[in-house]
């Protein structure tokens, strides 16, 4: 837990560990940028026996952004190699039910977990950090439950609790990013150009930021959970300090060799062609 770097690695997609488990039990649709559209529970036309994907290296030059965009904050790996121990969703047919719909809880723990390990590391009440590491323990502790246990856990209910100290913690580092009371009015911003808004501070949980213009903006403090950033332009931005980011909104928009991230976050390969 010291180590936050080495913490957040357990949440980083490992594809080379995992039964391509995205590739098979989600629904897609070509609209959203993915190959076909097709029901959850069917295997994408793009994946392979060895569960690799036939286009991954293409995806970018093919517009295949839902592909890109996706991310399962390592939920894939840990079900296939710890949870299932190894044992392929094309052996059974049952099997594969339940496996498809333990990751679907899985990646809901694992995307928690980055959360909580963030506001852990951000939080400055003692107390309340304290409170954070109960929670981020417990809910790891949920991640080793067998596929029976997990799909008992009240997923709803678990994810209320870990949202009060995403809040306080959210409440806390914007109180100290901006000198106003910074919470747009708004959280449509379709489009739209924010170069002359001050953000820094903003509260943006669950914003509209799809295809918005945020180039050369300071977003510190900037809280940006469950915003919707695709193709949001942050060239030249500095969103390094700005909170509740993931890899998965960030590979969903754009960017530049010039925006700086935070540390956790990898820079996607297609900002810098």
């Amino acid at each position: 837990m010291n180590n936050r770097n080495n913490y957040i690695e357990s949440l980083k997609i490992d594809c080379e560990k995992c039964f391509g488990l995205c590739c098979v039990s989600l629904y897609f649709s070509k609209s959203d940028g993915f190959p076909q559209n097709k029901d959850a529970g069917n295997p994408c036309i793009s994946l392979q026996k060895s569960n690799k994907c036939s286009v991954h290296k293409d995806l970018y030059t093919k517009g295949l952004k839902g592909c890109i965009g996706y991310d399962c904050f390592g939920a894939g790996q840990k079900i296939s190699q710890i949870t299932c121990k190894g044992e392929d969703w094309r052996s059974d047919s049952k099997h594969a039910e339940k496996m498809f719909e333990s990751f679907h809880v899985m990646r809901q723990l694992h995307e928690m977990l980055w959360y909580l390990n963030e506001a852990f590391h951000l939080q400055k009440d003692k107390n309340i950090r304290e409170e954070i590491k109960l929670l981020l323990d417990f809910t790891n502790t949920l991640t080793l439950l067998d596929m029976d246990s997990l799909l008992k856990i009240n997923i709803d209910e678990h994810r209320d609790k870990v949202n009060v100290f995403l809040r306080k913690t959210s409440d806390m580092i914007r109180r100290n990013s901006s000198k106003s009371n910074n919470s747009p009015e708004s959280k449509f911003y379709f489009g739209k150009d924010l170069r002359k808004l001050d953000l820094k501070g903003a509260d943006l949980r669950g914003a509209f930021l799809i295809a918005a213009n945020l180039k050369g903006m300071n977003l510190t403090g900037a809280d940006f959970i469950g915003a919707d950033l695709r193709d949001a332009d942050f060239s030249g931005a500095d969103i390094s300090r700005s909170i509740f980011l993931t890899q998965s909104q960030i590979n969903s928009a754009k960017g530049d060799k010039n925006t700086k991230l935070p540390i956790n976050i990898t820079k996607p390969m297609h900002w810098l062609r």
